[in-house]
């Protein structure tokens, strides 16, 4: 997602140069590219006009000040600009009600509905120790209420059950008033979609917004849409009293317009985006990281916030005590590492949020790739006995003749697991002297897990 975007920014920037302060004829051409870029992009007319406008009044008469070029101070604007049209800052729930706060989702069917409210759900409950019921009052959609039963299971919040035939003002209303039984933080409530808009819906939704006065009404909209996610995002504004937007598919091959538009048009919030088919892909939005990954300068506070919910703190106090008293870097700490990476998203999800080189190579990795090359090697461990892992230097011909045959690879792979454990090694060795300074070299050691 916002790759293409990405890539016309990254080239404007280069076209500004030698200019001690932006003028309306120096960035007459980037102005025009930015434009292009925006309208290649699915965003919306008036919202590209006014965007157009914005960063003409903020760039002219510019200073190109200490050591930017222009092409710099120039981008710097257009970020000022983008970071304001979603909305300046994260916009968190409103959950300040006597409890239980009702959640109600909307949106189309197939936007990703019911796989957000799981999704949400595992973050109130893990992240703000809420206790959460979750209900649907889809019953409309073939296994639309045993497929939210078996995400409640999954992220272990109760389900409150509901049937094909019910009314579905009284399923919500039913839900509640257990909720308030059973002294619940948080009901959230899945109503039905539809695969486009029609009246019956609308009214539908409208009644139970009505019975259960909900605090916060979430539209949850398909990001891969463009600019017919922000119409449906319109439509329902009109409807409903929404609080928020949820953008899903951000991780998709698609435009991105809906991001830089959905906020202008409907006046709401953009309060999570959701990547990924995991259920911890989930993620509050801030439209200054986003506007920064648009722009090639990382997101580096998502990244470290993504570490300190992966890493596993009592694993990690371990290794460096081992590491301290001198006893290694051995194999079930490499796999250990995978491991925690695995909790951060993904190596895919760890470039992509980081500056520079490191950001623009996560985009020339095929989908996916990263993750069958971790698969391969934790197989490849998993294949070697208790001994093998804690001294790899026992590990010769034979044994590697095994260890290939037991996880289903070459020895050749087996061969080049080895010599990445090495290189991990080495890194794990010069951290403990002290050498906590090469750990942008760790970040471009992760490459060489990915094939080439």
């Amino acid at each position: 997602m916002l790759d293409n975007l990405s890539d016309r920014f990254s080239k404007i920037a280069k076209t500004l140069r030698g200019q001690a302060r932006l003028s309306e004829d120096n960035i007459k051409d980037a102005l025009r590219e930015v434009r292009m870029a925006l309208m290649e992009a699915d965003v919306a007319l008036p919202v590209v006009k006014n965007f157009m406008a914005s960063v003409k009044d903020r760039a002219v008469g510019q200073e190109v000040i200490g050591s930017l070029t222009p092409g710099q101070a120039f981008i710097g604007v257009v970020n000022d600009a983008l970071t304001e049209l979603m909305g300046t800052e994260n916009s968190s729930l409103n959950l300040a009600a006597v409890p239980p706060a009702v959640i109600l989702m909307a949106g189309l069917q197939g936007a990703g509905k019911t796989t957000t409210v799981g999704k949400l759900a595992r973050l109130l409950k893990n992240e703000q120790k809420k206790k959460v019921l979750v209900v649907s009052a889809d019953v409309y959609r073939p296994a639309a209420i045993e497929q939210l039963k078996l995400l409640a299971q999954q992220v272990e919040v109760d389900f409150f059950p509901s049937h094909e035939g019910e009314e579905p003002v009284s399923i919500a209303l039913n839900a509640l008033d257990h909720a308030k039984k059973h002294f619940y933080d948080v009901l959230m409530v899945d109503t039905a979609g539809r695969l486009a808009i029609d009246q019956k819906m609308m009214d539908e939704i409208q009644q139970i917004h009505a019975a259960i006065n909900p605090v916060e009404t979430l539209f949850v909209v398909d990001a891969m849409q463009g600019q017919d996610a922000v119409n449906t995002a319109q439509a329902f504004n009109d409807t409903l009293p929404l609080t928020g937007v949820v953008l899903t598919k951000m991780d998709g091959d698609a435009r991105g317009g809906a991001a830089l538009s959905v906020r202008h048009v409907t006046g709401k919030p953009i309060k999570f985006i959701g990547v990924g088919e995991k259920i911890n892909g989930l993620e509050p939005f801030y439209p200054d990281r986003l506007a920064s990954r648009i722009l090639g300068m990382g997101d580096v506070l998502s990244l470290i916030e993504d570490v300190q919910k992966g890493i596993d703190e009592k694993t990690a106090q371990q290794m460096a005590q081992k590491l301290h008293k001198g006893k290694g870097f051995d194999l079930n700490d490499f796999k250990a590492q995978i491991q925690q990476m695995r909790k951060m998203g993904g190596i895919e999800s760890i470039m992509s949020k980081l500056p520079g080189d490191m950001g623009q190579m996560a985009k020339q990795v095929p989908e996916g790739t990263a993750e069958k090359a971790m698969s391969r090697v934790e197989a490849i461990i998993n294949s070697m006995t208790a001994k093998e892992r804690a001294n790899p230097q026992l590990i010769k011909a034979s044994r590697k003749r095994r260890i290939a045959n037991g996880s289903g690879v070459t020895v050749q792979e087996v061969n080049k697991m080895l010599k990445q454990f090495e290189q991990s090694q080495k890194m794990m060795k010069s951290f403990t002297k002290g050498g906590m300074g090469k750990l942008m070299r760790l970040a471009k050691g992760i490459k060489g897990i990915i094939p080439q």
